[in-house]
């Protein structure tokens, strides 16, 4: 699966720890989009970057870091194609993908460590859509 992965300044530590590790893994293929160094950065320039890569199919999924995630999934969301989901618990990895097909996961800086990003990349990255009746919702998603 191939993965592209970027943050702003503030994701760029645990950015550099999850692209690390996900690069050990063979079944991954990591594109790190970057930024490589935590100097003020603008979300929104990764966010773009990323996001036109999975909407393009160049990539199979993304994820993006910043303080929050809510401000990388914002500019992800922009994108058709892109469903980008903010990621906090094992809950919100789970259904994101079971039932919303999400292809963006984005994470919180500031309330997850290294550790916890970890585990709930590998529940995101390894929970299959469910499809039936989440298509039909999922479809109506891209209309603009």
């Amino acid at each position: 699966m191939k993965v592209a992965i970027a943050s702003d300044h503030r994701g760029f530590l645990l950015k550099d720890g999850i692209a690390k590790f996900l690069s050990g893994i063979p079944s991954y293929e990591v594109l790190d989009l970057g930024p490589d160094t935590d100097a003020p950065s603008d979300y929104p320039d990764y966010a773009h970057k990323l996001a036109s890569l999975v909407a393009d199919g160049a990539v199979d999924r993304g994820v993006l870091i910043c303080g929050s995630g809510i401000g990388m999934a914002m500019a992800a969301n922009r994108h058709k194609r892109v469903r980008a989901a903010v990621i906090h618990d094992e809950s919100d990895a789970r259904y994101s993908r079971a039932h919303n097909d999400s292809n963006v996961a984005c994470l919180s800086a500031s309330k997850l460590t290294l550790d916890s990003a970890l585990k709930l990349l590998q529940i995101w990255l390894e929970t299959p859509f469910e499809g039936g009746r989440h298509a039909r919702r999922v479809d109506k998603i891209d209309i603009f």
